[in-house]
């Protein structure tokens, strides 16, 4: 005989969710290290005392966890799945009968109170903090790294040096071209008349998006060329825990920079200053490797920056021997190289802009030199440009050589793991967010997923283990 199901209304239910989350569930492995019980008093300043109740901002955090943890890149579709999935009600701390936020409190609530009171990084230090309380935050060795991100501008469009003008003088912009200006007149980069400076050809970038304007073109990737900006990341390498994270046009420099930013935030809020600082070439530059051995006092784990080897054959700058005693080079065959064979009447440091010194030989020992054709075939005299940082590249130089210097190129990768993860399976390999602030909100709610499912992992493995072989 065949079956068939019956609907019968009940007059009453007995459900509790904690009953249908299961066990090895991600969400309750990260549940246990997410603590927003100081967000609400962090928030208070910026909540009227008066009017209807707000959405609870807890709440609001957890459905973004949710969402960057679970890989759900869009808003819409989160308060979809809370409102379907009982796990994500469960986290979310919603009854069965609880109405899940309209997805348009999210964009209110950042560019305005979140973003007004730094939320996402007081989240992000609070989950840091938890990881530091749980011993999975050494101190002893960080690593640094950047990963490019695509920019929510299409690589098609493009605004001239007149159109950028122009901006200023519209009644309505978007909020990243408001940002965009704002942050050239804080750098000083736009003059008393706005619209002069705006045709320089310097006061802007060749290649600017008008939806998005503080990305930045690159080809980087070594494919066609996009907007991006760059998520850089300071971790500690004992359990691959991010401490710093920083957001940053897709620039070389600006990503070189942002570890003096990051190693001086995570020293004044969190008293961490690691021993070893690990990076790969592009973080080998002179006034970097001085910044952190003469003023941090790190030891700089990082391949050194150097394009001095000559490649006609002539002889290399390794070639002369340097006497710090008398201030000078000296060449292969004994003759001097010195910085100060002028006169003048007022002192100078012969520091070039280019942060070098320029030593020189005597023309008359180059002409007579056997080796000349050797050293200096299309010059009349040898010139060695000396870093005033080439002490602090010699620190770096012989830490290379030690076996210390290898394991850390291997504990490097840990923080490549992070990018490849953040991408593969958080699927933030394009950003919805526009403008630097947004970039910046993105990164700091990725890196927080991230350290949280690092805790699951490492303090609740049957839980990430279970989850990572569903992904």
């Amino acid at each position: 005989m065949m079956g068939q199901a019956t609907v019968q209304d009940q007059l009453f239910y007995a459900f509790n969710l904690e009953d249908h989350v299961p066990r090895d569930h991600l969400l309750r492995g990260v549940d246990r290290f997410l603590d927003l019980g100081e967000l609400r008093q962090h928030l208070a300043p910026l909540y009227s005392h008066t009017g209807r109740p707000s959405i609870d901002p807890e709440l609001m955090i957890r459905m973004l966890v949710i969402g960057y943890c679970m890989g759900i890149r869009s808003e819409r579709r989160l308060c979809e799945e809370v409102h379907l999935n009982l796990a994500y009600r469960w986290f979310c701390r919603l009854g069965l009968e609880d109405r899940v936020p309209d997805h348009s409190t999210f964009s209110k609530n950042r560019h305005g109170r979140f973003r007004q009171s730094d939320a996402f990084r007081f989240v992000f230090e609070t989950v840091l903090r938890r990881c530091m309380s749980e011993g999975l935050v050494q101190g002893e060795g960080f690593a640094i790294d950047a990963s490019i991100i695509k920019a929510d501008a299409n690589r098609a469009g493009k605004a001239s040096s007149s159109e950028v003008a122009h901006w200023r003088q519209e009644a309505q912009c978007s909020r990243a071209v408001r940002e965009y200006l704002e942050a050239l007149e804080t750098a000083n980069l736009v003059a008393d008349d706005a619209t002069e400076a705006m045709h320089d050809a310097n006061a802007v970038p060749r290649h600017i998006s008008p939806t998005d304007p503080a990305a930045y073109w690159t080809a980087a990737s070594g494919g066609p060329a996009f907007y991006a900006y760059s998520t850089n990341y300071l971790i500690d390498l004992s359990a691959g825990i991010i401490v710093d994270v920083e957001a940053t046009p897709a620039h070389r420099t600006q990503e070189v920079e942002s570890t003096r930013t990051m190693i001086d935030r995570v020293e004044q809020r969190l008293d961490l200053k690691p021993q070893r600082l690990v990076g790969d070439t592009a973080y080998g530059t002179a006034p970097l490797l001085g910044w952190l051995v003469q003023n941090k006092q790190i030891e700089p784990h990082v391949p050194v920056w150097d394009k001095t080897a000559r490649k006609d054959g002539s002889l290399s700058i390794s070639e002369f021997q340097w006497a710090p005693e008398r201030n000078e080079h000296v060449c292969p065959e004994g003759h001097a190289l010195r910085n100060d064979r002028r006169q003048f009447a007022t002192p100078r440091t012969h520091i070039t802009k280019a942060g070098t010194v320029i030593f020189r030989a005597s023309q008359a020992d180059c002409a007579r030199c056997a080796r000349k054709e050797h050293c200096c075939p299309n010059t009349q005299m040898r010139k060695i440009a000396r870093s005033v940082h080439e002490e602090s590249r010699d620190v770096a130089r012989s830490i290379a050589l030690t076996p210390a210097y290898s394991q850390s190129r291997k504990q490097r990768k840990k923080v490549e793991v992070l990018f490849a993860h953040l991408k593969r399976i958080m699927k933030l390999d394009r950003l919805r967010l526009r403008g630097l602030s947004g970039a910046r909100d993105e990164f700091l709610l990725a890196a927080t997923a991230q350290n949280l499912r690092r805790m699951a992992k490492w303090l609740m493995p049957s839980a990430a283990d279970a989850q990572l072989k569903v992904e």
